[in-house]
């Protein structure tokens, strides 16, 4: 197996050479893996052991060739094998990985990547991974454990720890072993401690960042703990006067000595760089006093035991349905006796109905009776000329239609009465 550049070169958070890629070694060399542990599977068919320290930052590479001799060869012979192959992870009984282990990745034709940094609660208690690989063409399964045993770290934590925001990165690519060992020796060149650790990494959508637009090759964003046991340099502490905090609160790029040294191949959000000084932090820790408002220690959760009695629920099925039955077959009787046994509305329209036809009736017989016309309808002379006029309506006319009051019209053989005007004249 081909180890990468910088490990071959030893621990460069050892290196006491000022300059990147010196050989020179000191005597913390010794223990290389409590820097940052590296582990890929190796081609024996058994569970991993890997041995992280506390507080130190832990990388762990799911190869796909290695998962590719598990899974049926590709059908056409003479052919490269390349399915799509994911990863799923979790804790040996449980549906999820421990709190401080992430795992990414990109597509699934990518390595997958486990990543975090163990807690010091988690010393002298191996914790088993299963890792399970979906061949996504012939949808074939494998399944390893990878078994992390956590050990103690004689410095942990150090005690001057500052964090990085790269804005040229996505955690992926942070995570390989020649970009990170390059990112570490420029922090040690511009911090110069005697023991430099990579402490976490932590891709900025985990922190609240938003996905970047597909375009200008724009990148996630990663943030990079990282650990010393010397205070921080003056060009780290550039950061803290006002001129660039003001800088900083307007938008601006804050002026910063040291940042050629990075900018070659890192693009550094100075504005976003932490620097926490565990010397100088008091502890907040205080006794807890019982009294009113804290509830007595119960003791440990005792679950019930696995020989419950058994129930029988045939009962409470039947009390469940008969009651809704009942009571719906009740309204339904109602209801019926209402619509078939009590029909008011019928016999209210068949009375009505018998009105309406005698109504009828009786205005039928009314056209037909002979009575003599009222006098006002017989023909009359007229008082000019003296001929006859004929009477207003003819024998044949519906009387039961007629109205009580007729409107005044002036007819052919009218007379029109004179009316007097307001000179006193009276016209025609």
């Amino acid at each position: 197996m081909q180890l990468p550049r910088w490990w071959e070169l030893g621990d460069p958070c050892a290196w006491t050479g000022q300059g990147r890629g010196t050989r020179k070694m000191s005597p913390a060399t010794t223990g290389t893996f409590l820097l940052t542990v590296y582990t890929i599977f190796s081609k024996v068919h058994s569970d991993r052991n890997v041995y992280p320290s506390a507080g130190v930052l832990f990388v762990h590479v799911l190869e796909r060739e290695y998962f590719k001799g598990e899974f049926p060869p590709y059908p056409k012979p003479g052919e490269i094998s390349n399915d799509p192959i994911t990863f799923n992870t979790n804790l040996m009984g449980y549906p999820d990985r421990p709190g401080w282990l992430r795992y990414i990745q990109r597509t699934p034709y990518s390595d997958g990547v486990l990543y975090g940094s163990p807690t010091a609660e988690n010393v002298g208690k191996p914790t088993v991974i299963e890792i399970t690989a979906y061949n996504r063409r012939t949808f074939e399964t494998a399944r390893h454990n990878l078994i992390i045993n956590i050990m103690s770290a004689e410095d942990f934590p150090l005690p001057y720890q500052a964090e990085f925001f790269i804005k040229n990165m996505n955690v992926e690519e942070m995570l390989a072993s020649e970009v990170l060992g390059d990112f570490l020796g420029a922090v040690k060149n511009v911090w110069q401690p005697e023991r430099l650790n990579a402490i976490n990494i932590t891709s900025a959508l985990d922190r609240g960042g938003r996905v970047p637009l597909p375009i200008n090759d724009m990148k996630e964003g990663v943030y990079v703990m990282v650990g010393a046991d010397v205070p921080f340099s003056s060009c780290l502490r550039e950061v803290e006067n006002p001129q660039n905090q003001l800088r900083c609160s307007q938008e601006m790029e804050p002026v910063i000595t040291c940042d050629k040294k990075f900018r070659t191949q890192f693009y550094i959000d100075w504005c976003k760089i932490s620097l926490v000084d565990k010397t100088k932090q008091v502890s907040t820790y205080q006794e807890v006093i019982r009294g009113e408002g804290i509830l007595p220690d119960g003791g440990e959760y005792k679950p019930p035991s696995d020989s419950l009695k058994s129930r029988d629920y045939y009962t409470d099925f039947l009390i469940t349905l008969a009651v809704p039955s009942a009571v719906a077959l009740v309204l339904f009787l109602i209801l019926a006796y209402i619509m078939c046994c009590r029909r008011e509305g019928v016999i209210q329209l068949v009375h009505h109905s018998a009105i309406q036809k005698s109504t009828k009736e009786l205005r039928d017989m009314s056209k037909n009776r002979e009575i003599a016309w009222p006098l006002s309808t017989l023909p009359v002379f007229h008082p000019v000329t003296g001929e006859i006029i004929p009477p207003l309506h003819t024998d044949s006319y519906d009387s039961t239609n007629m109205p009580l009051m007729q409107t005044q019209q002036n007819l052919p053989h009218q007379t029109q009465i004179p009316q007097q005007q307001s000179t006193g004249k009276w016209y025609p």
